[in-house]
């Protein structure tokens, strides 16, 4: 089963849900389906190491949303990370703006573990502008 674009745990992709969790090979997300104004929203908060959106980085695994609540599936590149409770601030921040949004909670994932393979297209050209090569 892949990622739903019709019926989620919180919902269909209208309200902002993308994923049916306890279908492991619908985690994370494709990248085709990282679509909405949640996605789009979540394009715009940059790592605070590199100007790369999380989501380019393949941080953002999935996002759900049921009315005002949205929860956003998250993992980092290492375990100790000195930016999380940034990326956590920000990620928050930013969805807080969206129409119709009260609550962020970000949860941590740590399976299935993060590797480069999951950067986009978009996002090793842009690290590559920053000179780190892929």
């Amino acid at each position: 089963m892949s990622c739903s674009t019709t019926e989620s745990r919180f919902g269909g992709l209208e309200e902002g849900g993308t994923a049916v969790l306890d279908a492991p090979s619908a985690y994370p997300c494709p990248p085709e389906e990282r679509t909405g104004p949640l996605w789009d929203a979540l394009r715009e908060v940059m790592d605070p190491e590199i100007p790369i959106s999380l989501v380019d980085l393949g941080l953002i695994y999935d996002i759900r949303q049921d009315g005002g609540q949205v929860e956003v599936d998250l993992t980092f590149t290492a375990t100790a990370c000195p930016c999380m409770a940034f990326i956590h601030y920000d990620i928050a921040d930013r969805l807080q703006r969206e129409p119709g949004v009260e609550e962020v909670k970000v949860i941590e994932t740590w399976t299935p573990a993060w590797t480069k393979s999951r950067i986009t297209p978009e996002g090793r050209e842009a690290l590559r502008k920053f000179g780190v090569s892929m």
